[in-house]
């Protein structure tokens, strides 16, 4: 029997998106968090001690009970009491952990080293336990409002979201500290998840009609629910196996590298850590709001880019559309090219050039993806640009290269994911989507935290002969080891990426397939 279809907030474009914008504040203020020390790690080595291998530790303790099961707990909880509850628990959690973070900066636990060290550390392990579990949270949204829909790009825009959040919190966060304590960053990044909870409350509301609306469908897909056999399941599914292994690769490539990028290009091309006062970007003297208008309009640029020319009709307009767009970007650019020329001198801003690229590609990408498929291919692309970008930042010394590689980076951090997270909707089933997500964020998390700490020992290895030359400003820290060891990551992305392929054309998933039912 054939059951009317009923009309509910998820068929209007405006509520999806608006649904959209409201959670991945969550996924805005925890990308912010997670990354913001990137932008200040020296303060951490100045004002508090902290040495390279004492950084790695604060930023892999982000990772240590998502290694040991948290992640798969949270998804099972998530398919078991729903985005709501899970949402509200995991995402408290991630703002006391950036809460304990903040009163140890401020010495509310003791001012000894060693207790500062720890108290941090265990205010990310909270953060942590919280921040993986609300991006399944996040995902498992997206899915509940946009499949059958434009899915592909409202990922990709939720990613943007949190590039964004990386972006504006490794740039950002040195404008806000200036040359003081690094405490007002760590205040200002944990009030920004307070906020996001709030927005993630107001979200429920909605997410409660819609559910009021779809009440025949639950009723009838409670049979459905996870069990514990579905983990068996998917660890016989050999194309999860290599997408979540392709995950951890990526991923250990990319953010580990984004918090020692700023100092690399310091210590690498001479960058420098302070911009002037004069001459920079700024709005009504700020510099702070300055550079986040900038992030923020780029990356309503990208949206716009990806969503408006489509809508207007012909081919022949549409490329004119983008080729105006285009043109509205080069014109803004070029009338700020002296002031972004001063900006692209600091390490921190330079860096930002790796969620710059994500910001505006991953809404182009993911519309691509939804429209064409090719999704497999596409990965395969992206971590081709994983290894040169890599090699460009750790053998050769030419700062054009070094810039190419940033920028190559930030394609490539749009790229893949743009491809990769829709693409697990098409190998494993709906009902296993949290347990799915949530296992691939456990083993990511498992890189993420081995090489978070990893190159910070490795560089405080192969530059220990040196060190007390480095103190001395007489030399700079070598980062060419602990960087080439992202290559190899790479290369084994490009290799789990063309094994997804062969899995694609021998099982037929679809992954280079475009998505149905598209609707802007």
């Amino acid at each position: 029997m054939t059951l009317e279809k009923n009309i509910t907030l998820r068929d209007s474009a405006m509520m999806r998106w608006f649904a959209l914008v409201l959670v991945s504040a969550l996924t805005f203020a925890t990308y912010w968090f997670q990354d913001f020390f990137g932008g200040i790690k020296d303060l951490l080595g100045s004002e508090y001690g902290f040495s390279n291998e004492q950084f790695g530790r604060i930023i892999s303790s982000t990772n240590i009970a998502n290694m040991f099961g948290m992640i798969v707990l949270g998804g099972i909880m998530l398919d078991r009491w729903g985005v709501r509850l899970a949402g509200l628990v995991f995402g408290g959690l991630a703002a006391l952990g950036g809460l304990i973070v903040y009163l140890a900066g401020v010495n509310a636990f003791g001012e000894a080293s060693d207790v500062k060290l720890w108290t941090i550390c265990l205010g990310r392990m909270l953060f942590g336990s919280g921040l993986e579990v609300v991006c399944v949270v996040v995902t498992r949204t997206i899915v509940k409002w946009f499949k059958g829909y434009e899915l592909a790009l409202a990922m990709a825009v939720n990613v943007g979201f949190g590039r964004c959040g990386t972006a504006m919190g490794i740039a950002v966060s040195p404008d806000i500290v200036g040359a003081g304590s690094v405490s007002p960053a760590v205040g200002f990044a944990a009030s920004l998840l307070l906020l996001s909870l709030i927005m993630f409350v107001v979200y429920l509301f909605f997410d409660i009609r819609l559910d009021r609306q779809t009440a025949r469908d639950i009723a009838e897909s409670d049979e459905e629910r996870f069990k514990i056999s579905d983990l068996a399941k998917l660890a016989g599914n050999r194309a999860f196996i290599c997408i979540t292994l392709l995950c951890v690769a990526f991923y250990a490539a990319v953010f580990p590298f984004i918090q020692y990028a700023p100092d690399l290009l310091v210590n690498k091309f001479g960058f420098t850590r302070q911009l002037p006062d004069e001459g920079i970007l700024a709005i009504s003297g700020s510099q702070t709001l300055g550079t986040a208008a900038v992030y923020a309009g780029l990356f309503l640029f990208a949206i716009c880019f990806s969503t408006i020319p489509p809508r207007l009709g012909s081919a022949s307009k549409r490329f004119a559309g983008r080729l105006i767009m285009a043109g509205i970007l080069a014109a803004a650019i070029f009338a700020m090219k002296d002031k972004l020329a001063l900006w692209l001198l600091d390490g921190a801003k330079t860096t930002s050039l790796i969620p710059l690229g994500t910001i505006i590609f991953t809404p182009v990408f993911g519309n691509i993806v939804d429209k064409t498929g090719r999704a497999a291919s596409l990965m395969i692309l992206g971590a081709g640009l994983l290894i040169f970008s890599h090699l460009a930042l750790s053998v050769f010394n030419s700062v054009t290269l070094g810039y190419a590689g940033l920028l190559s980076l930030g394609v490539a951090f749009s790229l893949v994911p743009a491809a990769m997270w829709p693409s697990v909707t098409k190998i494993v089933p709906e009902n296993r989507l949290g347990t799915a997500y949530a296992a691939m964020f456990t083993f990511q998390n498992w890189g993420l935290g081995a090489f978070y700490w990893g190159i910070g020992a490795v560089l405080d290895w192969t530059n220990s002969d040196n060190l007390k030359a480095i103190e001395a400003g007489t030399t700079t820290y070598d980062y060419t080891v602990p960087i080439l060891m992202l290559v190899v990551c790479g290369i084994v992305s490009v290799y789990l990426a063309c094994k997804l392929l062969q899995a694609d054309r021998k099982y037929g998933y679809g992954l280079e397939k475009p998505n149905e039912n598209l609707s802007i």
